[in-house]
């Protein structure tokens, strides 16, 4: 089986932290236009954004399976993209996490899973997809109780590693997966319900940073 993976460095590093089959031959594309002029049994866009021009190019991939990584925003089902999780430190996982839009899709998957020999489970077409939606929430929380004057971020960060025995602190896992990941998927579900609105010293920061 042939795969073609557009990357950056830092997601390209991730891809490869999962064991790849011998009998795997892998295309490294550093630009869109190459991915989508290779030929490849599977792809995998790791950079994308949802924009016409770009789901243009990757419709233009017929008859193969594309794998996008998009976790804030489901995309409409014409365009027949797998959505995957990865956000940073999330496709190193044990688990890879995707979404279908379209029922034919599960067989497909399960075919090119089981010949990568990797570990995956399905999950609602929303925002976020499972851990995300979690660790987004939980790292809102985490803010609330900074501008709360509850505690610090080093104190927040301890407690809720050796409390819960997560890799990471609410504000560690803000700086690895990057604010603006969390904070735009946050509104996103805010949409479905208000109580996952940015909190207000979240927004402060978000505001802060893009003040220019």
């Amino acid at each position: 089986m042939t795969i073609a993976v557009l990357a950056n460095e830092e997601s390209k590093k991730e891809f490869l932290e999962r064991k790849i089959p011998e009998d795997t031959e892998l295309i490294w594309c550093d630009t869109l236009k190459t991915l989508g002029m290779v030929e490849a049994d599977v792809y995998f866009d790791l950079l994308y954004r949802n924009d016409s021009e770009r789901n243009a190019i990757l419709e233009k991939i017929k008859n193969k399976t594309v794998f996008i990584g998009e976790v804030n925003n489901v995309i409409e089902t014409k365009n027949k993209f797998i959505r995957l999780n990865n956000w940073p430190g999330f496709l190193k996982r044990d688990i890879v996490e995707l979404s279908v839009s379209a029922e034919e899709q599960v067989e497909e998957i399960k075919k090119i899973f089981e010949k990568l020999g990797w570990v995956y489970r399905l999950v609602p077409n929303k925002p976020g997809f499972i851990s995300a939606r979690v660790v987004a929430m939980i790292i809102n929380e985490a803010y609330y109780a900074l501008g709360e004057n509850v505690s610090t971020r080093e104190d927040i960060n301890i407690a809720m590693k050796l409390g819960t025995n997560y890799p990471y602190g609410p504000f560690e896992w803000t700086k690895l997966i990057g604010l603006k990941n969390i904070y735009s998927l946050l509104q996103e579900m805010a949409r479905e319900n208000e109580r996952y609105q940015p909190a207000p010293a979240m927004k402060e920061e978000w505001e802060a940073l893009n003040k220019n």
